[in-house]
């Protein structure tokens, strides 16, 4: 028998649930990162946080043109991570359970 053939639904919902997962995990990342002024400049670190900058980058701009920074001067607060977690949270509770059945 073929392994691709025993796949479950419940298999499938599980691959599904663990990419919404680290797509989440990637944008809290994306946060930390924004809370520290210079990365080391080793080559690996670099290319880790460009990675993140843009995997994650362009699924946040799309709430950063609705929801500007809060706050002001040398602080500003941006809700996009946020907003954008909540959405993944709630997309993948939709999407897993669909597939699941």
């Amino acid at each position: 028998m073929d392994p691709i053939l025993a796949l479950t639904r419940g298999d499938v919902a599980a691959y599904v649930n663990a990419l919404f997962t680290v797509y989440i995990i990637l944008v809290l990342v994306r946060v930390l990162m924004s809370w520290i002024p210079r990365l080391p400049e080793s080559t690996p670190v670099q290319a880790t946080a460009e990675f993140i900058r843009q995997t994650t980058d362009p699924y946040l701009n799309i709430f950063r043109r609705f929801l500007p920074p809060v706050g002001g001067g040398g602080f500003a607060l941006d809700l996009s991570p946020v907003v954008g977690i909540l959405l993944l949270l709630i997309a993948q509770m939709i999407v897993v359970g669909l597939v699941r059945g």
